[in-house]
């Protein structure tokens, strides 16, 4: 037990726990979102704001946690970036893969929202008028061969091709505002540290989403889903968004965001073998392929921007 206790207290002292830890959480909130679907009639945007309603203090505490990284000032177009952000990041990502999530398996949802860095390339070739380089353009051509034999087997395999390309177009929408959220974080994370800038676009974004749920729905009718719905929203609220924020964070500060963002990279193989040993979705040999071909082109992309400390500002959102 001691030999098991310093080998646990070296691993958290290097942050190599910690980016496991947070590359588990967030490869997890598909995994609560199918089980939550699963457990009874709820639709997407009352799931939505179960998570965000129940994330909601929590994020208050980023904000009052980190309020001694200091930082320049608020302004009023510093309040305005932030809102965008949560309207990308957390609101519109958030709602489009939950919709996406109605039709398609846990597996196939993160390997679409994984192709985000290719987005990320993208806007900003566009901003900056600069063409990619041909290492790039292969590597975006490889990422979506990859998500291509994946989407073949989910097609295969479900005999529902209608409702899988829809869902996967859910999710890319969801994969396209998190890569414009991620585009715009460059600013904001010289203002201020990514754990106050995650609770504030937390905060904005929470606000909305029970704002968008008032409109559409009366609020007593959360209190009549089951149970399980709401342990698996709470479980999404902790576990899947605020913790793997807090923890990418203290990884960051111990190893750095390049060996942060690597292990980050286990995201897509933890949801596939989550999703296959809790949901009982299958794993083909096309879907182990596709997975392969995506993360060897993912590594071989570089983002303009450090990878991690995008993550630690939200990736949970989408």
């Amino acid at each position: 037990m001691n030999a098991l206790s310093r080998l646990i207290h070296r691993q958290l002292q290097s942050g190599a726990l910690y980016a496991v830890l947070a590359a588990l959480g967030f490869s997890f909130k598909a995994i609560f979102v199918k089980l939550a679907y699963a457990a009874g009639p709820v639709d997407a945007i009352s799931l939505l704001a179960l998570r965000m309603g129940l994330s909601l203090p929590l994020f208050a505490w980023l904000v009052f946690a980190s309020r001694g990284q200091g930082g320049a000032p608020l302004n009023l177009g510093d309040g305005v970036r932030v809102a965008l952000l949560g309207l990308f990041g957390y609101y519109l990502a958030s709602l489009f893969d939950f919709y996406g999530l109605q039709y398609i398996s846990a597996g196939l949802e993160r390997l679409i929202l994984f192709t985000y860095p290719t987005l990320v390339l993208v806007f900003q070739a566009i901003a900056l008028r600069e063409k990619p380089s041909t290492r790039t353009l292969t590597a975006m051509a490889l990422c979506y061969v990859g998500l291509g034999i994946a989407f073949v087997h989910d097609v295969s395999v479900s005999g529902a091709g209608q409702q899988v390309v829809l869902g996967s177009l859910w999710v890319f929408a969801s994969a396209v505002t998190y890569a414009l959220y991620y585009s715009g974080t460059g600013m904001m994370l010289k203002r201020m540290g990514s754990m106050r800038l995650a609770g504030l676009c937390g905060t904005a974004s929470s606000l909305m989403v029970l704002g968008h749920y008032l409109l559409v729905a009366p609020v007593g009718q959360l209190w009549q889903l089951p149970g399980a719905v709401w342990a698996n929203a709470a479980m999404m609220a902790v576990f899947s968004t605020v913790l793997p924020i807090y923890w990418v964070a203290l990884a960051i500060q111990r190893m750095g965001p390049t060996q942060t963002a690597a292990v980050g990279n286990l995201g897509p193989v933890l949801t596939v073998l989550a999703s296959w040993a809790i949901l009982g979705e299958d794993i083909s040999v096309y879907q182990v392929a596709g997975l392969a071909v995506v993360l060897f082109a993912i590594s071989r992309l570089k983002p303009g921007k450090p990878k991690a400390k995008a993550q630690a500002a939200g990736e949970a959102a989408a």
